[in-house]
């Protein structure tokens, strides 16, 4: 596996990264981890857009519309 180091990390990023790992009960190289995956994971997903469309729609499921039924067409108009 790879290795990476961040220099000049803000102390506020590094606090508040440290919050988040303990709150999730992981370390904070975990967390960065995850992070990370996470962020290349959905960069990487929503390159077609009609892909990116169906995965915000698909979840909660199709809508199912009722149709009127069906009628005779109507007569063209006569210019007489």
């Amino acid at each position: 596996m790879a290795s990476i180091t961040i220099r000049n990390l803000d102390d506020d990023v590094k606090t508040r990264l440290r919050v988040r790992a303990a709150s999730n009960g992981r370390s904070m190289e975990e967390e960065t981890r995850l992070i990370l995956r996470q962020a290349v994971e959905s960069e990487t997903a929503c390159r077609n857009l009609a892909s990116a469309i169906r995965a915000r729609i698909a979840p909660p499921g199709g809508v199912d519309l009722e149709l009127p039924p069906r009628e005779p067409a109507r007569e063209p108009p006569k210019f007489d």
